[in-house]
């Protein structure tokens, strides 16, 4: 059953706090905090009541939050014994699937990071990719520590926004999550191209990580969106329509090999909340895109 804001509001203030407790790791004090301001009206007034329940809270209070979190694909990560969210997160990442390699790199950049700010580095990997997410790391170790203080705070709040809007059903919804979507036109028939091949690639590095395969319906598009209900992780990708078989079945005289056979589309995603529509209009010979929305 989903957890309704009304039921919420009318729940004692155990099962209040049980119910919510993990939304901040190990610090059920925020719930409790905010089960003395009901009820809420919105799910964006029960996130604003947790926020100031942080940013009121005692400097030894809000640094025991930051130091409650787990490292990055940690030994903890890697052993499962963080909370299950954590799990969750890091597994939708990937960071439970490094090499020995990469392991060995977030072992150094937590222990450095440790060292010089007295809490793990704390990112919303919800919202980045394995290439933006290791930017951040190396790029905020050179941060000062007030700066980086108040940086790992707001990322807190938004892996705390993300969890409660997930959870909780009711008016007021948080904005946690963006839309990444296509469709192909097929401009010799004047039409949406049915039945073409997309897939989506994260590109890290030299390697290239599938994200989605899927193939067109009647109207040109994907039944769903290739990533939605969720943050658009920030990350290069790349999008490819396999455009050449399916001009291919609608009995155009082609070149064979045909001219165009699978066309890549490399793009960027910086709005982990946006909507992104990156479609392919093309004929066996042309193609162009643009950022819809």
């Amino acid at each position: 059953m989903p957890l309704t804001l009304d039921a919420l509001n009318a729940a004692s203030e155990a099962d209040f706090v049980a119910a919510l407790g993990a939304i901040f790791e190990h610090a059920p004090w925020v719930a409790e905090a905010a089960a003395a301001r009901r009820p809420f009206g919105s799910v964006e007034a029960l996130f604003a009541a947790m926020r100031e329940a942080v940013l009121a809270a005692p400097a030894a209070r809000r640094l025991a939050l930051l130091q409650g979190h787990p490292e990055l694909a940690g030994r903890s990560a890697r052993a499962g014994t963080i909370a299950a969210d954590s799990i969750a997160e890091q597994a939708a990442a990937g960071l439970d699937r490094l090499s020995e390699a990469e392991y060995a790199r977030f072992a150094a950049l937590n222990a450095a990071y440790a060292e010089t700010f007295g809490f793990p580095f704390i990112l919303c990997i919800k919202r980045h990719g394995r290439a933006s997410l290791l930017r951040q790391f190396e790029t905020r170790l050179s941060s000062d520590a007030a700066r980086e203080r108040e940086t790992a705070e707001a990322e807190i709040l938004r892996i705390a926004a993300i969890r409660l809007d997930a959870l909780v059903e009711g008016e007021g919804r948080l904005r946690t999550t963006g839309r990444l979507s296509t469709h192909v036109l097929d401009t010799v028939a004047g039409r949406p191209a049915a039945g073409v091949v997309v897939e989506l690639a994260e590109i890290v590095g030299d390697e290239s990580v599938t994200v989605a395969r899927t193939v067109t319906n009647a109207d040109g598009r994907t039944d769903s969106p290739l990533i939605g209900g969720r943050p658009v992780p920030i990350a290069t990708y790349e999008l490819r329509f396999y455009i050449g078989a399916y001009f291919c079945r609608t009995g155009l005289t082609l070149p064979d090999p045909a001219f165009l056979d699978v066309v890549p589309i490399r793009f960027g995603v910086a709005e982990p909340e946006g909507q992104y529509h990156v479609p392919l209009v093309a004929s066996p010979w042309s193609y162009q895109t643009y950022r819809g929305s």
